[in-house]
This record gives structure tokens, sequence and C-alpha cells, in this order.
């Protein structure tokens, strides 16, 4: 019995201290161009503007028939667990991939059916025009966005954004298949890059 305690202890100790030593490995570097457009509050936001803290970031539309709000609903929940864990230096950024549609209003109106704990943290872009939203979708994240006739073809992706405005990590915003959305994974990628930012 003693030995299984001894047992016990010493392992808490080495998962402990695995913990303690997470090392962040980036898997991208893609540096962002900059913009200048404005948030679902109509402030002004660009590249400058985030830099500074990290942020993770994502592409929605507020009539998406299926990925979108989903996609919402699992940033709402790596939010809430960044609060449980007292993590504060961060941001949100969702960047409409219907702007004609999404104005501020609407996007207010989207976010507030999520019923988010810390809004302030949230920036829904807007204030530009689909040609844009395109284009820097493929240039600045790789990633595809194009407009059909009645809806808006876009990836399912998270993005993990650096103080210094590099996409470093992208993970799924959405469960496909066996594949889940990594959670834990998220919210201690995105504390760690604090945490060595504040060094």
């Amino acid at each position: 019995m003693k030995k299984m305690a001894l047992l016990f202890a010493a392992l808490t100790v080495m998962m402990l201290g695995a913990c303690s030593n997470y090392q962040f490995k980036a898997t991208t570097n893609f540096e962002l161009d900059n913009f200048n457009v404005q948030d679902h509050r109509e402030n002004p936001v660009s590249l400058d503007s985030l830099k500074g803290e990290p942020w993770l970031a994502m592409f929605i539309f507020t009539n998406c028939p299926d990925i979108c709000p989903p996609m919402t609903y699992n940033m709402k929940m790596i939010q809430d667990e960044l609060i449980a864990k007292g993590v504060e230096d961060y941001k949100i950024v969702a960047f409409t991939v219907d702007p004609k549609r999404d104005t501020a209003d609407v996007l207010k109106a989207y976010i507030d059916n999520y019923g988010v704990a810390d809004e302030s943290k949230w920036y829904l872009l807007n204030g530009y025009d689909q040609k844009f939203i395109e284009q820097y979708a493929k240039k600045s994240f790789k990633t595809q966005v194009l407009a059909m006739q009645d809806s808006v073809v876009h990836a399912n992706t998270f993005y993990l954004v650096d103080q210094n405005g590099v996409a470093v990590k992208n993970y799924s915003g959405v469960q496909v298949g066996n594949s889940e959305v990594p959670f834990d994974t998220i919210v201690t990628d995105l504390e760690t890059l604090i945490k060595q930012g504040n060094k």
C-alpha cells in the first residue's frame, strides 16, 4: 500500500513537471497583412491595434446554416476555460465572410445569442467588401473564402495569432469525424504565448 502511494506521488510530480515545462511549437508562420476595418461596435480595428496580445481568429457569417454556429459556440467554450484559468491578455477575432449582409448591428445581435462571458474580448469584423475578405483570407491565412449564389464557402479553422501578428498555429473549430476540437490545447497554447510575451 505504501509503495502504491509513493508511486502515485511520483507520477503526480512527473505530470505536474511535464505541464509546467510545456513547450509551445508553432506549426505555421503566416505573417498577416495589415488591414483597417471596423468591429461590431463600429470601432476601428487594424492589425497594428491587435498587436501586443495573442488572439484567436476565425471566419464566419451570421446566415451560415452549418459550421458557423458550432464554431462560435466552441470559441465561447474556449473563452469560458480561459476565464476559469484567470487568463486575461487575449482577443477573439471573427472575420465575416459575408460583409454585405453582416452589418455591425447584425453582428452584435449574432454574438448576443451566445451569451459570451466577456464580450469585450470579441471583435467581429466588417467594413470591407467581398473581394477584400476573399483575397485577405487567401494571402494572409492561406485559406479559401468563396462567395456562392446563396452562401459562402470557408474553412472551419481556428487560428492562433501571436503578439506580432503572425498566425503560428491552427486547429479544427468543429468536430469532423474523429477529429475533435482541441479545447485544452488551444487554451494551453494561448496561455503559453502570453507567458512568453510577458518575459
